[in-house]
């Protein structure tokens, strides 16, 4: 079983509309929703794929009920922990030439109602193989939320992959999840210079770096591998990084080694490009991609990593791509 922990969900919206004009106002041609939040994405991409799931986080009101309900209509387990607070909304609007975002804050979480979750998330180690922490932390919970996660997974001996930005991640990190799996952004903010050696000073477990149309990196303590897929994809972005969490997931569960690893997740990234909507892929793009991109990743050996951390990243890059 793979647990996701989704702190602050929200019910993401799409407006659809001929055009947008700033203070105008406009009729709505359609309106979807969907369960929001990027563990809840990891979520649904594992259970499309066939995988033993189970989603977790807080939920609360009205808005929490119906993310529940939305699950449950696609087949996706969940046990969340309610709170007083509604949980968030966040709002896009499409029109025929690009959208426009709007993003409710998250609930503010009491005390003891994180120390509820704690609980729960200790139960329901008993039953995980692997856990993938994801996403922001809403109000309220403290910002080593995710370093907390890490060690108590860590102690029931569950491996912890975890998606999160600017100080979740920096003191997630420092608690050593098997995994950790930042864009080059949120890498650019952390308190290091983007090594090999640099990034294993901040942690014991490996870095997967997404950069986008230009693959992952994946920083391991004794190797460096790079994967790129084989052709650009245009498309939605958004949900890529939340697929390659699922299948890292999947692969640390299986124990996965890690070129075959590397390239399965840059598939199913790349196919969750080719999908309308975040927490989908396209099948038929991920197996092209798998059959098209089987892994010839080579790896800076443990020997070379601090020659490697010397060079230029750009050097280090073309010398290893799959």
């Amino acid at each position: 079983m793979i647990v996701t922990v989704t702190l602050n969900p929200a019910l993401d919206l799409t407006y659809e509309i001929d055009a947008l004009v700033p203070h105008g106002s406009h009729r709505v041609a359609t309106v979807a929703e969907r369960p929001g939040g990027k563990g809840l994405n990891v979520a649904r991409v594992l259970h499309t794929l066939g995988e033993p799931v189970l989603a977790t986080g807080l939920l609360g009101g009205p808005t929490g009920a119906r993310i529940s309900e939305l699950l449950a209509a696609e087949g996706v387990a969940g046990s969340f922990v309610p709170i007083t607070g509604e949980t968030r909304r966040t709002i896009a609007v499409v029109d025929t030439s690009d959208a426009t975002g709007f993003w409710e804050p998250g609930p503010t979480v009491a005390a003891a109602e994180w120390c509820r979750f704690i609980g729960h998330f200790r139960d329901l180690m008993r039953i995980a193989r692997v856990v993938a922490l994801s996403g922001s932390l809403p109000p309220g919970l403290p910002s080593d939320a995710y370093g907390i996660l890490v060690r108590i997974a860590a102690a029931a001996g569950v491996p912890a992959v975890l998606d999160a930005s600017g100080e979740a991640l920096r003191h997630g990190l420092t608690a050593g999840p098997a995994m950790a799996k930042p864009n080059a952004d949120e890498l650019a903010a952390l308190p290091a210079d983007g090594t090999p050696a640099g990034l294993r000073a901040l942690t014991s477990g490996a870095v997967v770096i997404s950069r986008g149309p230009d693959g992952l990196e994946a920083v391991t303590p004794d190797a460096v591998y790079q994967c790129a897929p084989p052709t650009a994809l245009s498309g939605n972005p958004t949900g890529a990084g939340d697929a390659c969490v699922a299948a890292l997931a999947r692969g640390l569960r299986d124990g996965t080694p890690w070129p075959p690893l590397l390239a399965d997740a840059v598939a199913l990234s790349a196919a969750a490009v080719a999908a309308p909507v975040a927490g989908a892929f396209d099948p038929a793009t991920y197996r092209r991609l798998l059959a098209d991109s089987l892994p010839t990743t080579t790896a800076t050996p443990a020997a070379d990593i601090q020659l490697a951390a010397r060079d230029d990243q750009d050097d280090v890059k073309r010398s290893s791509l799959c």
